[in-house]
């Protein structure tokens, strides 16, 4: 009974995890985001923006995926059925139920709903149309109770009786409810809104005008990006103040002969009136009683109010309650359903608002922060994790809608477990929860709180790299080092093996070293992937990794039995001793080979001290238990991947190759061998590019899936069965060679290994193949990849990413770094990651070494050393009060002590204040080289003093400062006061729903080949999965969105795209930050879709965020910043406003071919926009130079068989003809003229009247001709001045490319002014021709683009005064 009362529970928690808005997304096991997208999008768009020879086909995509509709839902794909409610005040409403749908989650649908969100105790009842009447349990699946998909079902909620719990949670819904903190309005949200009404008042005012869209801060801010800093942070919503305060009453708890008429709570309450109640909460209903002063009146007051809920009473008590109450839920409902569901584990943020906000009373926080429980029960049992982790495993899954139900299972005990996790290590950092083994030394401390089991990991890296400690500090260091060998074992043994383990304590430091950074981030590793092996038997435990305060806390579910007796017995295989003595068991073998198969870990010989001969299928030091409910435990998973064998020595111990590099490498070699295999034409033809290896077998997997639900396609029809019998085989034997291949864990370990001598050598010369085609396979290309933007990471954070799903280990950047020296922007990434990496160790060290009255004060001194530039000797002037308290804290510290194993290893407080700039980049240049292979140069100190430099340390460490603009030209640039928090960060093993992440790898591909219906089928499917799984709140859900938003946008339907583009948006702002680059691009695409609704001024302002932010997370320096350029000018462009378009090319075309070189495709693609901007102007030659410039690029870069060479041969062709049929037009202009002339002539010779009439009218207005300038031919008495004036401004306007007139007056043919004045026609034929050749010399040194100093072709000498100009301001 007990397992099956734990997996109800189990269950009902997955149940309680069902998402309260309209979609949700799958599992983020942080992939590498793909920024590509945002990139194709942005090229895309330069074509369109304006006339575009080859026209897209997507009409037939649009119609085909109309049809789609029609098809048959497809696996996840919800049926709902209404069901009438009637609610606990009286009322009707409807709700849209799946058969499959729990209790739990009509709850949540009905506290979600406006009509019935208060109230919080009833019970339902479930009527069906043949009269028969349901009690409803909350764990039930209504299917299981009644069949709703008849028809004619009803819902009544009934009013239940209030326990101590219930009333207790009743009022902290009231609380939320009155509270507008929930609602995390997104910045898009309020550009539109803003946008709309703005609209809406211009049109009431001017309804024929046309509204004028103003112009962007950008390029101008990109240059000044820490004055950006304050425009990042969103202003939160303005509070609606319902009422003056709810607090509980000093009178609880109610007196004994109060509890037995039913009193459970007494509440104080003030309204907006002023006044006061005390309210008394019964098993029933809440209502006034007669208290008045410090005696209880329990008797009703005069006023008989009584009602169910608390709101239901304050809506009749106070008017100006009700009225705030009902604007309270109004704004709530105008927001996106997204912006009212809350995220499982928000991400960080790095910026607070400056200056700091007012903190306010407020007594109803004040009494959560009083009961803080660090993540447990208040009242009630503790959860047992583990039971819940494992029940829901157990979960049948052979369905589609019973893996769903198992996958929201898993992922609401993982990331309930997560939570609590992260508050009870802060509270085991804080020394609030008190060890387990107090009598043990302080290093040895373990601790359990909640049924979480808590360690310590520390980080090794530092202490043995740096060599600057006192002597006296690094012996301390060595010794705890060598000790902190026993909470990792312990971690996982509860303490069962304290002997052997403390013998350990002998050893020397480094090899006895288990409970490093390094050990942990593994152990997390290892046991994700034995998790998505997911083999029925073997189990592991819940697990994360939180970092505080400078210290690692490893945190996880408690093993069932090990903190009960004795249980030494338990362990049937692997070692805890280091290989000494190993256990095995015949069974757990069995289970430990079939998960070894799928992780291609081959089966092995090792021998113990006692030459005992073992074959395992698993690293030696794992650990198998089996636990007091005979589950089997896998546990120390911490070198599952082969070790790196390019990293060798005791120092690299914990150096292993990453899981996805092993994928890559297993794909790689099966390709090969079926090469070398199969002698047919079509399998060698099933992958043409080694290279691309990964993706080319997954694709071909995935068309085959695609082929079994879609067997009725055309395209499949034209395959004939004999090639889809060749391509099954041919990918099954390639499937079937890969999983044949295996690696020994065990090799260039200290471990003996049995079996022949040449056995030995085969295993580790796999190893060393795997980890040389890392250096030579993987590396070259991931370089190459990022020199041509296929990857283009923006920060660290997408750097990191980028490297692991490559399967290449951070420790790589070094080399990383050496490749992409030409690059700007990538040097300077690897740079700053490196040197940031490095420095995080040496503030963790800081951190774990001070008191918490010293964090501001050491954190602000160690960024001026870092930052800023603090001289030998001296704090920086906000430490000096810290340092004059020296004396005191050293006291302190003595008699305290932080614990941890570190109460000895003290550092005195000026060890770290009076730290330098000099002395802190020594030791993070020695740690780089040591860490990274990589030399630090002096000229690193000035790459570092950037906004985003500041913000990938604050994010790595948890660090919020203040959002103001920090100059880090000065000495000290931080104040004490600038650091305001220190938060943990974490890392976890929460699942991933692989069914969804599959059909959204589909549907990618589907999309590359530009089949819209299929995929937006596949993005549809796994969209539906997610929203059952995970809720909206998830960073797989963004990428569904954005997919979907892509689709809808290619196939014609902007405004879907918009929709699904603000989901996105939502999410990517709650889940990854609101500076995070994907959340950038979302602006960008957010920005294009408006535009194609010519809906430009709102456009512009998500462009002009997406700027900043690309500024706050890149720098203004980086590829992406040049493209989102070009999207700007193309939109100026289309608005009519040349020069700001222009402005904005010029600088795209400036950032591009410093970056990436004149050679690089995106110059090609900048010089294409050039060319567009100059065919709207009528610049038909300017158009053909660009071109031409975009052509040779292309014919270089991709050859000239190229489908986009061949485009820009089209438009060059175009632009040619253009000017032809200029050229033409021009001439016959001119011919019209002459003739026109001649005609003039004859009648002036006709009339000589005539001519002397002409000739008195040139002498009277001879005096005026400095006001005609260049109208009249030049004689004597011409004003020169007026002439160059004149000139000059005709020359800056052809400069520009705009078509002006050689005169701004009509000019008299020389024929006829010869007649006129036969004296001054000769000199005016002369001038005017010099000024002419001036102008089209001019011209032609414009449209060359060959003078110095000069902007780019086309973009004119007005431009580049301007540049003179800003750097004149700079000097």
């Amino acid at each position: 009974m007990a397992g099956k009362s734990n997996k109800s529970k189990a269950k009902r928690a997955a149940q309680s995890s069902a998402p309260n808005s309209t979609a949700s997304a799958p599992q983020s096991d942080a992939p590498a985001p793909d920024n590509g997208a945002a990139n194709d999008a942005v090229e895309a768009a330069v074509p369109e923006t304006n006339e575009v020879p080859p026209p897209a086909p997507v009409a037939a995509e649009s119609e085909s995926q109309e049809a789609s509709n029609d098809e048959q839902p497809k696996q996840g794909e919800l049926h709902l059925y209404p069901v009438s409610v009637k609610t606990q005040s009286g009322g009707k409403m409807e709700l849209q139920l799946n058969p499959g749908d729990s209790v739990m989650d009509i709850r949540q649908f009905l506290l979600d709903a406006p009509e019935t969100c208060y109230f919080t105790c009833y019970e339902l009842l479930l009527r069906t149309k043949d009269g028969e009447t349901h009690h409803l349990e909350d764990y039930n699946e209504i299917s299981e109770v009644a069949d709703i998909t008849t028809g004619g079902c009803s819902l009544e909620m009934i009013p239940a009786v209030y326990d101590d719990r219930s009333i207790r949670a009743h009022v902290h819904r009231a609380r939320d409810l009155l509270s507008l903190s929930t609602l995390h309005s997104s910045l898009s949200t309020t550009l539109a809104l803003k946008h709309d009404a703005a609209a809406a008042a211009n049109k009431a005012q001017n309804p024929g005008d046309k509204p004028n869209v103003p112009e962007l801060d950008s390029p101008g801010f990109m240059k000044d990006v820490p004055a950006s800093l304050d425009k990042l942070i969103n202003s939160s919503s303005e509070e609606i103040k319902c009422v003056e305060s709810i607090v509980f009453s000093s009178f609880n708890p109610p007196p004994s002969h109060r509890r037995l008429v039913g009193d459970l709570i007494y509440l104080d309450v003030v309204t907006l009136e002023g006044n006061k109640y005390c309210i008394t909460g019964t098993t029933k209903a809440f209502y006034v009683n007669s208290s008045s002063g410090s005696i209880l009146d329990p008797k009703p007051s005069k006023s008989g109010f009584e009602t169910a809920t608390l709101i239901g009473l304050l809506q009749k008590l106070s008017s100006k309650f009700k009225k705030a109450f009902r604007e309270v839920m109004e704004k709530k409902a105008s927001a996106h359903p997204f912006e009212n569901v809350q995220s499982l584990l928000p991400p960080h943020s790095w910026l607070r608002p400056f200056p700091v906000p007012d903190h306010q009373r407020d007594a109803a926080r004040a009494e959560e922060a009083l009961t803080i429980s660090y993540g447990s029960e208040l009242i009630g049992m503790q959860r047992d994790w583990n039971e819940e982790l494992q029940s829901c495993r157990e979960f049948p899954h052979s369905t589609p809608q019973e893996r769903i139900l198992r996958d929201r299972a898993l992922y609401k005990v993982s990331s309930d477990f997560v939570d609590a996790a992260l508050n009870g290590a802060i509270g085991v950092i804080s020394r609030c929860i008190p060890p387990i083994n107090p009598t043990d030394p302080e290093c040895l401390h373990m601790y359990v709180h909640n049924n979480i089991f808590f360690s310590f990991a520390v980080d090794a890296d530092i202490e043995q790299l740096s060599k600057k400690r006192l002597s006296n500090d690094l012996s301390v260091t060595e010794k705890v080092s060598s000790s902190e060998k026993v909470p990792c074992q312990d971690k996982t043994c509860g303490g069962e093996h304290n002997a052997e383990l403390n013998s350990c304590n002998e050893a020397p430091p480094i090899e006895s070293e288990q409970a490093t950074y390094a050990s942990a981030n593994n152990d997390l590793k290892g046991t994700k992937l034995y998790q998505e092996a997911d083999v029925s038997g073997l189990y592991n435990l819940a697990m994360a990794i939180i970092d505080y305060r400078g210290h690692r806390v490893v945190a996880q579910s408690v093993l069932p039995g090990i903190l009960q007796g004795d249980k030494s017995d338990a362990l049937l295989y692997g070692s805890v001793d280091n290989g000494k003595k190993i256990c095995w068991n015949e069974d757990f073998h069995a289970k430990v080979l079939e998960a070894a198969k799928l992780l291609h870990i081959k089966e092995h010989v090792v021998i113990d001290a006692s030459e005992n001969v073992f074959k395992l299928a698993a690293p030696v030091e794992c650990k198998g238990i089996v636990g007091s409910d005979n589950r089997h435990y896998l546990l120390d998973l911490m070198r599952v991947t082969p070790r790196d064998a390019n990293y060798t020595g005791p120092e690299s111990r914990f150096c292993v190759l990453r899981p996805e590099l092993i994928t890559s490498f297993c794909q790689a070699e099966a390709l090969e061998k079926s090469k070398c295999n199969t002698k047919t034409a079509e399998a060698t033809d099933i992958v043409s590019d080694p290279s691309d290896v990964s993706v080319a077998t997954s694709k071909t997997g995935d068309e085959l899936i695609h082929g079994d639900e879609n067997g009725a396609s055309t395209t499949e029809k034209t395959v004939t069965e004999k090639q889809n019998a060749t391509a099954d085989s041919a990918a099954a034997e390639i499937s079937k060679l890969c999983n044949e291949i295996s690696f020994n864990p065990n090799v260039f370990t200290d471990f003996k290994l049995g079996g022949t001598e040449e056995e030995i050598s085969s295993d580790e010369e796999n190893v060393k193949k795997v980890s040389s085609y890392l250096v030579d396979v993987v590396l070259p290309k991931f370089i190459e990849d990022l020199c041509t933007l296929e990857v283009s990471p923006m920060d660290g954070q997408t750097l990191t990413e980028a490297l692991h799903s490559h399967g290449v280990n951070v420790r790589y950047i070094g080399r990383i770094a050496n490749g992409v020296k030409h690059l700007p922007h990538l040097w300077d990434l690897c740079l700053n990651e490196i040197t940031v990496r490095s420095a995080k160790h040496v503030l963790k060290n800081i951190l774990r070494d001070i008191e918490d009255h010293d964090i501001g004060a050491a954190v602000s001194h160690f960024f001026n050393c870092f930052f800023g530039n603090v001289a030998a000797g001296k704090a920086s002037t906000n430490n000096l009060h810290a340092k004059n308290q020296k004396k005191d804290q050293s006291i302190t510290k003595k008699s305290q002590g932080r614990g941890k194993g570190k109460a000895s290893a003290k550092k005195t407080l000026s060890s770290y204040m009076m730290v330098d700039s000099n002395m802190l980049w020594s030791e993070i240049q020695e740690f780089a080289k040591a860490k990274y292979e990589f030399e630090l140069t002096d000229l690193s100190r000035t790459t570092v003093k950037k906004v985003h430099v500041l913000r990938n340390l604050c994010q790595k460490v948890g660090i919020s400062v203040a959002a103001r603009k920090y100059d880090f030209d000065a000495t000290s640039p931080f104040d004490a006061t600038d650091v305001l928090d220190l938060r943990p960060v974490v890392k976890h093993s929460v699942p991933v729903c692989s069914e969804a992440k599959n059909l959204i790898e589909m549907g990618k591909l589907q999309l590359a080949e530009g089949m819209l219906s299929e995929s937006y089928t596949f993005f549809s499917e796994a969209f539906s999965i997610l929203q059952q799984v995970t809720g909206p709140m998830h960073r797989e859900v963004s990428n569904c969105c954005r997919y979907l938003a892509m689709v809808l946008y290619h196939a014609g339907d902007v405004a879907g795209a918009i929709m699904q583009q603000h989901k996105e948006l939502i999410i990517n702002e709650r889940c990854l930050g609101l500076d995070h680059p994907d959340t950038a691009h979302s602006y960008g695409n957010m920005a294009l879709f408006y535009h194609g609704l010519n809906q430009t001024e709102l456009a512009l302002q998500n462009m002009g965020r997406a700027l900043l932010l690309l500024g706050l997370s890149s720098g203004p320096d980086h590829p992406d910043v040049a493209a989102t350029f070009i999207n700007v000018a193309m939109m100026y462009q289309d608005m009519g406003k040349m020069d700001t378009a222009l402005r904005y090319l010029q600088d795209a075309l400036k950032k591009n071919e410093r970056l990436l070189g004149p050679e690089h495709i995106q110059t090609a693609v900048c010089y294409h926009a050039l060319a567009i901007a100059c065919n709207s102007m009528g610049l038909f030659k300017l158009s053909q130079q660009h071109e031409k410039k975009t052509y040779d690029i292309l014919v270089k870069q991709l050859g000239e068989d190229d489908p986009r060479t061949k485009d820009s041969q089209t438009w060059i062709k175009t632009f040619e003809m253009r000017e032809d049929q200029k050229t033409a037009q021009k001439q016959k202009g001119l011919a019209a003229t002459a003739a026109n002339t001649q005609k003039a002539i004859d009648l002036l010779k006709a009339r000589p009247d005539l001519i002397q009439a002409f000739k008195d009218a040139a002498a009277a207005e001879r005096s005026n001709a400095a006001v005609l300038g260049e109208a009249q031919p030049r004689g004597r008495g011409f004003d020169e001045r007026a002439a160059r004036a004149a000139a000059e401004v005709r020359k800056k306007a052809a400069a520009k490319g705009l078509l002006v007139r050689p005169h701004s007056g009509v000019q008299v043919p020389p024929q006829i002014a010869q007649l006129i004045n036969p004296g001054t026609a000769e000199s005016s034929k002369k001038s005017g021709e010099n000024g002419e050749a001036k102008v089209e010399e001019k011209k032609g040194t414009s449209e060359n683009g060959k003078t110095a100093n000069v902007a780019p072709a086309g973009l004119g000498a007005g431009l580049t005064s301007l540049d003179r100009k800003k750097q004149k301001a700079k000097k």
